[in-house]
């Protein structure tokens, strides 16, 4: 009976540490299970946007505003940047790319780096314009849609892959349900814009005119600089009317391309925290609360999906002296370029120092009563010929007094005529002493130039 109690007691520490080991691995699976659950709710750091558009369209100065930088660079080629994005629910971020590529169509090569066949799913595209230059904008759009297109068609993608990702764009067209408007959960009415994976669900009709240009890619169509619609008003004449015919011709646009809408204004600070907030709902699954704001002409917003023909032609009623038939370029015209009249300047000599007043003191020397000799085209001033500014040997002729009367001989030879009068002495005086000047400086150190009031020639004389 002892022996059979010991192997009993054994038996049941074998269990027991059967039992512990059991429980370890299953904690460490539990742990493992809770880290790989953690890294797929992990906010993915593959997530790109490609922003393309002219030359000064705003491009730069957008993604600086949605990064928060206050002093951004502008680069050339094809620029990279990133956008941190944080998930304050669930305390996690990661880096939004972002490549911003010149604003020629001839760097579209540089495309490839940007965008290849592995991230295409990843990427979503800004195409942007700027209100500055109205009359180029739907010429833009074409422009750039086209170079992607070029670029996705040079990708060489698996037909049945562009297909997925084409229907993928149409579901997600079709799903859309203003905020608000969501029935209950679970209801099979309709489904909330927030249930992304429904690829199961065959795709239905489109509507006419909608993403008859699917790109298989999420778009966004950014007019910036909208703060600029208030110079067009004032500058250029522009109306409600024409504010309505663009704003038409760009949802048009849009449907075609499945693409939502966003004006605005980095200067004035319009739409810029909402398009970041729409950013991230599209690209991470983010909450997203805001309906389409259609009331200002200049802080539009359209997402992808709410729009349709219907709603476009809410704005025609508004257009009295065009018609949204008509060719874009025909009513938002582009201003003649004002070119400013050259005027050709003419090429001043400049006179050697020292020839300037050889000359003069040689004119003055000759006894001339004349005014010293001014360049051609220049003219005396009037207060010297003022009658009001007059010589002083001129008032006292003028008060009766004769001259020979007053003052030293010296003085009496001054107004006689023909004589130098007391404004050339002053003059000569002023050119000798600067003659003085320039000449002291190669002089003998026991000599110096004595210089007379009247205009002789100046004499050398000793100096101790």
């Amino acid at each position: 009976m002892a022996l059979g109690g010991v192997r009993s007691a054994l038996s049941g520490l074998s269990d027991l540490r059967k039992e512990k080991a059991e429980e370890k691995e299953n904690l460490w699976k539990k742990i493992l299970g809770e880290v790989q659950s953690s890294e797929r709710n992990k906010l993915p750091s593959c997530k790109s946007v490609l922003v393309l558009g002219d030359n000064e369209s705003g491009k730069t100065t957008l993604i600086a505003k949605l990064q928060g930088n206050e002093d951004p660079k502008k680069g050339s080629g094809l620029e990279y940047a990133y956008i941190d994005v944080r998930d304050e629910y669930r305390d996690d971020h990661t880096r939004l790319s972002v490549w911003v590529l010149d604003g020629e169509p001839v760097h579209g090569e540089l495309l490839e780096y940007a965008m290849s066949p592995k991230n295409l799913e990843h990427t979503l595209v800004l195409l942007t314009v700027s209100m500055t230059t109205p009359w180029g904008i739907m010429d833009q759009l074409h422009t750039w849609a086209s170079t992607l297109q070029d670029h996705i068609d040079k990708l060489n993608l698996d037909p049945d892959y562009f297909k997925e990702r084409q229907d993928k764009m149409s579901r997600l067209w079709q799903d859309y349900v203003e905020p608000g408007d969501e029935l209950e959960a679970g209801s099979p009415m309709k489904r909330s814009s927030r249930n992304l994976d429904g690829d199961e669900d065959p795709v239905l009709p489109l509507a006419e005119n909608v993403l008859t240009r699917n790109l298989g890619l999420h778009v966004i169509v950014v007019v910036t600089k909208t703060d600029y619609m208030s110079t067009l008003e004032k500058d250029f004449d522009y109306k409600e009317e024409h504010f309505d015919f663009i704003q038409q011709s760009i949802r048009k646009f849009c449907l075609q391309y499945g693409a939502a809408l966003f004006y605005t204004s980095v200067k004035e600070d319009k739409n810029c925290d909402l398009l970041y907030k729409y950013l991230v709902h599209k690209i991470y699954n983010f909450p997203f609360r805001t309906p389409a704001l259609v009331v200002e002409k200049d802080a539009v917003f359209i997402p992808a999906g709410w729009d349709n023909e219907k709603k476009i032609a809410i704005l025609y009623e508004n257009m009295h002296t065009m018609t949204p038939e008509d060719y874009y370029t025909d009513v938002i015209v582009r201003p003649p370029v004002v070119r400013k009249a050259m005027t050709r300047e003419i090429e001043v000599q400049v006179e050697e120092e020292q020839a300037f007043l050889a000359r003069h003191l040689a004119q003055l020397q000759a006894g001339g009563t004349g005014a010293p000799h001014t360049p051609q085209g220049r003219q005396e001033s009037p207060l010297r010929q003022s009658p009001a500014v007059q010589k002083t040997s001129d008032r006292r002729v003028a008060t009766g007094v004769p001259a020979n009367q007053m003052g030293s001989p010296k003085k009496a030879e001054m107004n006689k005529p023909g004589g130098p009068g007391p404004s050339e002495g002053v003059l000569a005086n002023f050119f000798n002493s600067l003659l003085s000047k320039k000449t002291a400086i190669n002089s003998p150190p026991t000599g110096g130039i004595k210089t007379n009031v009247y205009g002789e020639e100046p004499t050398w004389t000793s100096l101790h």
